[in-house]
């Protein structure tokens, strides 16, 4: 991973670009206390969601697909850089969600979801 690969953003992907993504795992590290809080679900987007804590990441990769995209997400975006990187390194089709709990929230709006079911 050099500074030109990091530099040309293709590990990352926005919350925009996230949603009109199909075929894809949204993978939650966030702590078990802050998905009860504050938990999402893009089932209506054609989106799978796994939430796997990053403490337990390495014990539970195996749940994880190799044939299809994955976007980690928490809310700093320190702990999905962390299991981008590791699953990276692992060989996933991997990208780092850039996005906030608020990020996602702003974009949930009615009119979208709407939009989503009809599909």
């Amino acid at each position: 991973m050099s500074l030109e690969f990091l530099g040309n953003g293709k590990h990352k992907i926005s919350a925009e670009k996230f949603l009109e993504t199909k075929n894809t795992l949204f993978l939650d590290v966030r702590d078990q206390k802050e998905v009860e809080t504050i938990a999402f679900n893009f089932r209506i987007f054609g989106i799978e969601t796994l939430s796997i804590p990053i403490d337990e990441l390495p014990d539970r990769v195996n749940e994880l697909p190799k044939d299809k995209p994955i976007a980690c997400f928490c809310s700093s975006g320190t702990r999905s850089a962390w299991a981008y990187i590791y699953l990276f390194s692992k060989g996933f089709n991997v990208k780092w969600l850039e996005a906030s709990n608020e990020d996602l929230a702003k974009l949930l709006k009615p009119g979208r979801i709407f939009k989503a079911g009809k599909h």
